[in-house]
């Protein structure tokens, strides 16, 4: 009997070795990191540590038995105050558990916790040659915004990176601060 699957909210004692070993699988065997070597113990450690920091969410999907099937997160996309309502986003599936929709599960779960925290705009920049991920953000209305031609080299071969934007209706108040004169 197949027991179903739960949206949680990952940490690194109970999730940072699944973590792990989805993010070495895709720095490995694709594209969808621009990462040459494997990540340690201690880069999850940080990666955690700077998540909760600056209150960003990493979500996942557990199967009954707690085992980790996909996970995703948002952060910083500039470190400049004026992006301050904008994020960009990842999504990771557990290359034994792919087609099977947990990627969407997961977009769409980041998608309500962004709105949630007042995000304006999520970016997703995404290889151009992963289809399967420009389908489901597309999907899910977000709008391609432009590519960057071969900024990436990986796999001997040049990469283009795909910037795909979806707009919220958040924050209902934006704030800008005056500047300080001296």
């Amino acid at each position: 009997m197949k027991t179903a699957e739960a949206i949680v909210r990952c940490n690194f004692e109970r999730h940072g070795d699944a973590i792990l070993e989805i993010f070495n699988d895709a720095i490995l065997h694709s594209t969808a990191l621009y990462e040459y070597q494997p990540r340690t113990r201690q880069i999850m450690q940080d990666w955690f540590e700077a998540k909760g920091a600056g209150g960003f969410p990493v979500i996942g999907v557990e199967d009954g038995e707690g085992v980790l099937l996909a996970f995703g997160s948002y952060g910083t996309f500039r470190a400049f105050p004026a992006f301050k309502y904008t994020v960009e986003h990842s999504v990771y599936v557990h290359k034994d558990h792919r087609g099977r929709g947990l990627g969407r599960t997961v977009m769409r779960e980041l998608i309500a916790a962004a709105r949630e925290n007042e995000v304006h705009a999520m970016i997703g920049a995404i290889d151009a040659t992963n289809t399967g991920s420009i389908a489901l953000h597309e999907q899910l209305g977000f709008k391609h915004v432009g590519t960057l031609p071969q900024v990436g080299f990986k796999f001997g071969r040049w990469l283009d990176l795909a910037l795909y934007q979806l707009l919220l209706d958040t924050p209902a108040h934006p704030i800008e601060p005056k500047p300080i004169r001296p």
